[in-house]
């Protein structure tokens, strides 16, 4: 990898170099924009997040990865979703081709260390430069500014300076943390354990490659995502009281819970577990601010919503895809005040609203999918829209028959930009 130029000055430098800061260097590269990406990590890296939801086909196709994915071979076609009971009996599957007959009907399971190289790829063939290795330090400040970033590489620190700096650098939230910027969703505190299995048991068919979410006892459950080379990914999600309870050995725990969920335990019997249990922490949260002057954040670095609807990946390509929209005109305009990101933190926030309202649903014991549709068929198509990820609907009167069934939370104030040249917007 030929050496980081620190003299150079660039349009806009990009702190992370997973989905949403490839998508948004690959865009702004092909506007003619002198673009950097700071990656602290060696490709290919691990990374957990590998199913994507049918509104990637979007945020894809302005990419133009929806051919490439075709030639891939480290994807696995997702047609469906489906749910098992406790009793671990498995719903029909829910087939996206029976709500569209559009092209995002079919989207993918990933290996996202090899997802994320083939994004990181993309961005380079359209002229952007990315430096793995590089992990950045500080933001420059010049008058409540920012322009640019400390990094370090190799263990010597310097300079990278930029008209624009975006901020992608995942739930490590690199500006969020630096700025006290974090804020916790308080009822989503929810706890993650998650391994790989070779060989393990998947569907036939359409179905060999659908996600399944397997219920727990109190709203907990698992998830059980098909990768390539007969690979498995399974986790379980729930609350850090329901899955501490006696063990604290993360591989104990989760074979605990296998033994609950007999669809679970049956698929992963033919299986051979790969490696130790990963464990992750409170999931939900939402930055202070999506935006200051000169800076912006985009995918986890701004916001994580809790993955039971595997929304994470979507979420990354798509404010990845609005910051480069955002960032080109602030270029063109030859203004990056915060002010220039109303609209971008308008709608990335109400597209996370409309999953996040979702997600509370879900997880309130007294709401089931099937009972509110039996009650409210006509919401069945935008119950399915806000499954898929068409986030950018009005989905107000569906939440108004929802509250019949689930307490739904109001919307949350914060996540719009730091304007300090007038009124500070919260």
């Amino acid at each position: 990898m030929r050496k980081l130029r620190t003299e150079e000055t660039y349009d806009v430098v990009i702190v992370g170099g997973g989905p949403s800061g490839t998508a948004s260097a690959r865009l702004l590269a092909e506007k003619g924009w002198k673009v950097v990406v700071l990656e602290k990590e060696e490709f290919p890296r691990y990374k957990i997040g590998e199913s994507l939801i049918p509104w990637c086909w979007y945020p894809m196709e302005r990419l133009g990865l929806n051919e490439k994915m075709e030639e891939q071979d480290f994807v696995v076609a997702k047609h469906s979703v489906q749910f098992v009971g406790l009793d671990g009996q498995r719903s029909t599957p829910f087939y996206f081709f029976k709500h569209t007959d559009h092209p995002c009907a079919k989207t993918w399971q990933v290996v996202r260390s090899e997802f994320d190289v083939l994004l990181r790829d993309h961005a380079v063939e359209a002229g952007a430069s990315f430096y793995e290795g590089t992990t950045v330090r500080e933001l420059i400040r010049e008058e409540d500014q920012v322009v640019g970033v400390v990094a370090e590489r190799n263990g010597e620190r310097f300079e990278v300076r930029g008209k624009m700096t975006i901020d992608a650098s995942g739930r490590d939230m690199f500006s969020v943390t630096r700025n006290g910027w974090r804020v916790p969703d308080a009822k989503l505190k929810k706890i993650a354990i998650w391994t790989y299995y070779k060989g393990a048991m998947r569907e036939c068919g359409l179905d060999e490659g659908a996600t399944t979410v397997a219920y727990l006892p109190e709203k907990g459950w698992f998830w059980y995502i098909p990768l390539s080379d007969d690979m498995v990914s399974v986790g379980v999600v729930a609350e850090r009281d329901y899955l501490y309870r006696g063990e604290r050995d993360p591989d104990a725990i989760f074979e605990r819970e296998v033994e609950l969920q007999p669809w679970i335990k049956r698929h992963l019997s033919e299986g051979e577990k790969t490696r130790d249990c990963r464990v992750t922490g409170d999931y939900s949260y939402r930055s202070q601010h999506c935006a200051s002057d000169g800076l912006l954040l985009v995918g986890d670095a701004f916001a994580f919503l809790d993955p039971v609807f595997s929304s994470g990946v979507f979420l990354a390509l798509q404010t990845g895809v609005l910051a480069a929209d955002a960032v080109h005109d602030a270029l063109a305009a030859d203004d990056v005040g915060a002010e220039r990101f109303v609209e971008y933190g308008d709608r990335v926030c109400q597209g996370i609203e409309a999953m996040r309202r979702l997600v509370y649903a879900f997880y309130d014991e007294t709401f089931s999918f099937g009972t509110f549709l039996k009650k409210y068929p006509n919401y069945r198509q935008d119950m399915t829209d806000c499954l898929i990820g068409h986030l950018e609907k009005d989905y107000d009167p569906m939440f108004e028959a929802v509250k019949e069934f689930a307490e739904i939370p109001d919307a949350l104030s914060h996540g719009r930009p730091l304007i300090v040249r007038g009124v500070e917007q919260v």
